[in-house]
């Protein structure tokens, strides 16, 4: 890295370590090194103190260490497929008795906008897919409206198996499957996620007490990211006259998406 090129980052770790100092000032001591004997080139007050120092002249290696950096989307596009290898042949709750497929989820790895349903229904099930039955064909039209592609957007499910009949899935086999969508949000890091009924709503949020009807289109938050909680597209097959409700949520992911408020 040039020294041109550092100057900014540079810069911003002399911001940090005058903050840090000023908070040892005011006697606020819970740091990982004690900020008071830290000086602004990077040398301890104490020859003893061995957690407490910045070194300002950045090598590569120091700085990956202070800034997180963005996968590439091949590092994430790596990172989920070695997701879907532990997964395997998942036996982790009832549901894989009656599975066809495992339902991992599909779309772009580097996706700013995610979409989180309840599970795969007898479509999604043959086809290994998500929301490729006659709730994806609407999931689908609503993606294009808003001026994108199922190929622009990440698409998952709560629960990776079919439940039997359709139903909900029960609280063991969401528990089952919730660590490795936890895990796939965190791979691909969605600016906005648009869980879709109170299934995905509840299960996301550790929460059984909310409701899509009490919350739908607020702007609640899961681990950073923005959640924006909207009807299933399988109850707006049985109430299309909600579909603008729908349309309204999307619209304030779009604000989200475009202007980060």
């Amino acid at each position: 890295m040039s020294d041109e090129s550092s100057a900014p980052e540079r810069e911003m770790v002399r911001g940090i370590v005058d903050v840090l100092r000023y908070y040892g000032a005011m006697g606020i001591e819970r740091f990982p090194f004690p900020v008071s004997n830290v000086k602004a080139d990077g040398v301890s007050d104490s020859p003893d103190c061995h957690t407490a120092t910045i070194d300002l002249d950045l090598t590569v290696r120091e700085e990956s260490a202070l800034y997180v950096t963005q996968p590439s989307p091949s590092e994430k596009a790596k990172q989920l497929s070695a997701l879907r290898d532990k997964i395997g042949d998942c036996a982790r709750c009832k549901l894989s008795a009656g599975r066809t497929n495992i339902v991992f989820g599909e779309g772009n790895p580097d996706a700013r906008l995610m979409f989180i349903g309840e599970g795969p229904g007898e479509d999604e099930d043959l086809q290994g897919r998500p929301f490729v039955g006659k709730a994806g064909v609407l999931l689908t039209r609503l993606i294009e409206k808003m001026e994108l592609r199922r190929e622009d957007v990440y698409i998952a499910n709560i629960v990776k198996c079919r439940p039997p009949g359709n139903r909900e899935p029960a609280q063991d086999e969401t528990g089952s499957c919730r660590g490795f969508l936890e895990q796939q949000i965190e791979i691909i890091r969605p600016a906005v996620i648009m869980t879709l009924g109170n299934v995905a709503l509840q299960t996301l949020m550790n929460n059984p007490a909310l409701k899509i009807s009490a919350v739908r289109g607020k702007l609640l938050e899961f681990k950073g990211h923005t959640v924006i909680p909207t009807f299933h597209p399988a109850y707006l097959l049985r109430n299309p006259a909600d579909k603008w409700k729908t349309w309204a949520d999307a619209q304030k992911a779009l604000e989200k998406l475009h202007h980060g408020h």
